[in-house]
């Protein structure tokens, strides 16, 4: 796990510093032993084992959840679930692994994946006050009746409890779906994937989460987050916590999130993510709350890039992005949202806490909306200032009648540089904001130019189509007003939307020339 966390932080730390206008710090790590410790395999069939039998064989296979969930297991240890076979009720072992060998579940056989159906119970796969355990190739149900108002309900659960510091918890290849919780978020919330952290008497976190290539589809609330009851600092100073306990090094990578009743991820409570190549389609689907398709709460650091986010509902708090409270030094870049009733992106900053230094930046946006007074396409709102946001070199475009390109009622912060602005929507989408800076952006159909921008560009950018329904028709012809009209950013990244290197003059929007110039 310490290499894979270093990893991240690596990576991140080039991002975020790059973001910043900084070099990075010499990083260093210190490997395990690199010893693989042996432990037991143990086989579950509940088709046709016996709770009775050894286990340790396909041919001793056991055959209830309630058996497997009776051993303490320990490093090096698995559990594989025939493939093919399906098992009720709730799967909740104990026992931790070490470093360099974890506790693995898995399948064995042929066929689908296993299926755990919890029923309804509080998690169908539920892991707590545990560390070092991997789960892969897991197919994970909980429907039950109607849920009550405070009936929650989870796919997979891992949960602490006053425990300290837990490492190492890998997801992947895992299909969660139909679970129907109730509606809750923080700090004991429903939903698919879930990293939750209880408890007032010792600090306790998560270090080293890992969730690829999985699904997560029809649940409530949410799809995949972590919450934590220590999340009290300075830069969320009213939070009610005892104190600060982040949750660090965090992997999401490679997901799909489909029809959820509120988020589709969100981090909360920590430091050091990197978010990338998920797919979030249908989010804000029943929850009665605020909800966005890929943000964080009280979260610094963190790296958000190739995520695609679609069919947003709602028009209240449900952007595809969001830059929330208490949210510092994070970045995305190279994301695509489209067709997002409630817009493309939220800045947001709650009262008495800090939310700095977050860096937007070649992202696109394709006919999302908000008609709902104040938000917009883009929506700057909130009661606190967001300090030094800067966005720039993205490009928005919008046929939906009746938004706003950009809408600001909240304290400013935020300077928009090198954006492309487009609305081919009947009467066009106004830019509603006087608070915020702007500088050499394109603007199209947006009503009046903002006045602070001195060098406004207000031609037709030349996409390459016109009527652009995905990001490659907004790659710019030659001859286009936005190519070199942008001001140079300083550490502006390594290359655009499209993977363009970024040298020579600075063009405006998402697509930068390819080639000399």
């Amino acid at each position: 796990m310490r290499m894979t966390s270093w990893g991240t932080r690596a990576l991140l730390a080039v991002v975020l510093s790059t973001a910043a206008g900084t070099l990075p710090a010499a990083a260093s790590t210190e490997a395990g032993d690199g010893v693989r410790r042996a432990g037991t395999t143990y086989f579950v069939d509940c088709g046709s084992g016996s709770d009775g039998a050894a286990g340790t064989s396909p041919g001793s296979a056991w055959r209830s959840l309630e058996k497997a969930s009776s051993v303490v297991y320990g490093p090096g240890d698995r559990i594989l679930f025939r493939r093919g076979g399906s098992c009720d009720g709730v799967f909740a072992p104990t026992g931790s692994g070490a470093e360099g060998a974890p506790v693995r579940v898995d399948a064995y056989g042929q066929g689908a994946k296993p299926r755990i159906r919890g029923g309804g119970a509080r998690a169908a796969v539920l892991l707590e006050n545990v560390e070092r355990w991997e789960l892969r190739n897991l197919d994970v149900s909980n429907k039950g009746a109607a849920p009550g108002p405070e009936e929650r309900r989870a796919g997979i659960l891992f949960r602490l409890t006053d425990f300290g510091t837990g490492e190492h918890y890998v997801v992947d290849d895992v299909d969660v779906h139909d679970v129907n919780g109730s509606d809750h978020k923080d700090p004991d919330p429903s939903g698919g994937i879930l990293f939750v952290v209880r408890g007032t008497t010792t600090p306790t976190r998560f270090d080293g989460i890992t969730v690829t290539d999985s699904t997560v589809r029809h649940v409530d609330r949410t799809g995949i987050a972590t919450a934590s009851s220590w999340g009290k600092r300075p830069e969320h100073p009213n939070s009610g916590a005892p104190g600060w306990a982040p949750n660090t090094d965090l992997t999401i990578r490679g997901n799909k999130v489909i029809d959820v009743g509120g988020d589709g991820i969100v981090l909360q409570h920590g430091h050091h993510a990197l978010v990338e190549h998920n797919y979030v389609d249908g989010f804000n689907m029943r929850s009665a709350g605020y909800n966005a398709g890929i943000w964080a709460w009280n979260f610094d650091d963190a790296v958000y890039q190739y995520n695609e986010v679609t069919g947003g509902h709602g028009t209240l708090d449900s952007q595809a992005f969001d830059f929330d409270g208490g949210n510092n030094r994070n970045v995305y870049q190279y994301n695509y949202s489209h067709d997002n009733e409630g817009g493309f992106l939220l800045v947001c900053n709650a009262t008495g806490m800090r939310t700095a230094d977050n860096v937007f930046r070649y992202n696109v946006s394709i006919n999302d909306r908000n008609t709902m007074d104040p938000y917009g396409v883009i929506s700057v709102v909130c009661p606190a200032p967001s300090v030094n946001t800067q966005v720039y070199n993205n490009t928005v475009v919008t046929d939906q009648a009746g938004t706003a390109m950009v809408s600001d009622n909240g304290k400013g912060g935020v300077t928009f540089r090198n954006n492309v602005f487009v609305s081919t929507a009947e009467g066009g989408s106004p830019i509603v904001d006087a608070r915020n800076t702007y500088d050499h952006n394109l603007y199209v159909g947006v009503g009046a130019v903002p006045a602070g921008d001195a060098h406004a560009v207000t031609a037709d950018p030349r996409f390459l189509d016109a009527t652009p329904d995905s990001p490659g028709d907004l790659r710019l012809r030659p001859g286009s007003p936005a190519l070199g009209a942008g001001t140079p950013i300083a550490d502006p990244g390594g290359h655009d939307y499209f993977g363009n290197r970024l040298y020579g003059s600075t063009d405006i929007g998402a697509y930068q020339r390819p080639g000399s110039r």
